[in-house]
């Protein structure tokens, strides 16, 4: 209950002499839905010798550990992979009332438009009512504290540009709009003068650490100050030529909904900003939040012809039918049970033949099929992190074979299952 009330959701679990003993704190703690690191490079292990008179190899209780363990209840991780997020862990245990801060802060240009501010921010607005586990805190800065924006409303409110940022800030550019509503007159000396103050902050102010995100033509700002190049990137489309003009360096992308590369983030036009938004949330809190918040929103999780893959466990949800919902909620928990349309229906409220229908109509796929694509997105996790065999992993997924695992996967996938574990790290 203490980890509850105090937002911890992630454990690391080791021990010395107590394979059983984490083995059964992991299931406990996987069961409540916490995630699950299990190290066993930091659990001291000895043989032992068992009722029957037969001693066990310390790397054979090892292994047995992990192979209970791995991908349903935990990841197996090296004790590097455990430690890359010690400071997010240490924050939170030392200071446990709170949760994780990620301060954002939103840089408001002349001529605002207001949607590239008002989109993503209540991403994070909902985001925040979501989960106890980060917390998103927003500061809207800019070189004038009132600002017109693209819909003639004034922004008031917007604090001084700062002289340092925080540690693991999030900036945040929005577009501007050449001709707000009711504004056709050209840009005036103190419209052009903020945005040069925002261009020289933002050379002086972003450094190693600090992420970068533009909004929509929010980039041409980015690009000014050379925070994009030989960086990939996009923008709106009317704006891609003078953001090749302005970083001739970056690789510009078009039909794309937004570019990740490293710590700098682009979108495309205006509402490309709150599916930004959205994937920066799945990545600091996790899929779940980001698919609640996306069907508060009433908005599809989108993915662009070029844009990389959404996670597998997000396939099928750009709908909102609540039945359909259900279904999925259910297999995404456990996708390893036994499924049948009957059962799911039981489940959903719908009789199986209307369920089928929805599916169907709602998704894109059978019921079948999207039991199947979950069970592979779990051997996918299991099969990177974790020494399992193929059958294990078939098993464990909830199909009846490793060749019944294949088979899936070979539908879904251009390359075999042994592909996936092909990227592991030598001695993982």
């Amino acid at each position: 209950m203490w980890l509850t009330e105090n937002g911890v959701r992630r454990i690391l679990v080791s021990g010395i002499r107590t394979e059983q003993c984490c083995e059964t704190t992991t299931r406990h703690a996987s069961d409540l839905g916490y995630q699950v690191d299990y190290v066993g490079e930091a659990t001291l292990t000895f043989p032992m010798t068992d009722a029957t008179g037969r001693t066990w190899s310390a790397r054979e209780i090892r292994d047995r550990t992990e192979l209970v363990l791995s991908g349903r209840f935990a990841r197996i991780a090296t004790v590097e992979q455990a430690l890359a997020g010690r400071e997010k862990v240490t924050r939170r245990m030392t200071d446990a009332a709170q949760p994780f801060d990620i301060p954002v802060f939103v840089v408001v240009p002349p001529r605002v438009l207001l949607l590239d501010v008002a989109g993503p921010i209540e991403v994070l607005r909902k985001a925040n009512l979501e989960q106890r586990t980060v917390r998103f805190t927003v500061t809207y800065i800019g070189p004038s504290a009132t600002v017109g924006s693209s819909i003639g409303l004034a922004v008031t409110g917007v604090v001084a540009l700062p002289e340092r940022l925080p540690d693991s800030a999030l900036v945040v550019i929005a577009g501007s709009a050449d001709a707000p509503m009711a504004n056709s007159r050209p840009w005036d000396k103190q419209e052009r003068a903020d945005q040069a103050a925002i261009i020289a902050w933002l050379k002086r102010a972003i450094r190693p650490g600090i992420r970068l995100a533009s909004i929509c033509s929010g980039a041409l700002l980015a690009a000014e100050a050379g925070m994009l190049d030989g960086r990939e990137c996009t923008t709106h489309h009317g704006c891609m030529e003078d953001l090749i003009r302005l970083a001739p360096t970056a690789r510009v992308r078009d039909n794309r909904l937004y570019v990740e590369d490293g710590d700098r983030l682009t979108s495309a036009g205006i509402t490309a900003g709150i599916d930004l938004m959205l994937h920066i949330v799945a990545e600091a809190v996790g899929h779940a939040c980001a698919l609640a918040v996306a069907r508060y929103l009433v908005v599809y999780l989108r993915r662009g012809g070029s844009d990389p893959q959404l996670s597998p466990w997000l396939e099928g949800r750009n709908h909102i039918h609540p039945v359909i919902h259900r279904a999925q909620d259910a297999v995404v928990a456990n996708p390893t049970q036994d499924w049948s349309v009957a059962s799911l229906a039981r489940l959903s409220g719908a009789s199986p033949r209307n369920l089928s229908r929805l599916f169907n109509e709602q998704t894109g796929m059978s019921v079948t099929d999207f039991v199947n694509r979950m069970r592979v997105a779990l051997a996918r996790e299991m099969l990177s992190g974790s020494r399992l065999d193929m059958e294990a992993v078939a098993m464990r997924a909830g199909f009846g074979s490793a060749r019944q695992l294949r088979r899936a996967w070979n539908r879904l996938n251009d390359g075999p299952p042994s592909a996936a574990r092909a990227r592991l790290p030598a001695g993982s």
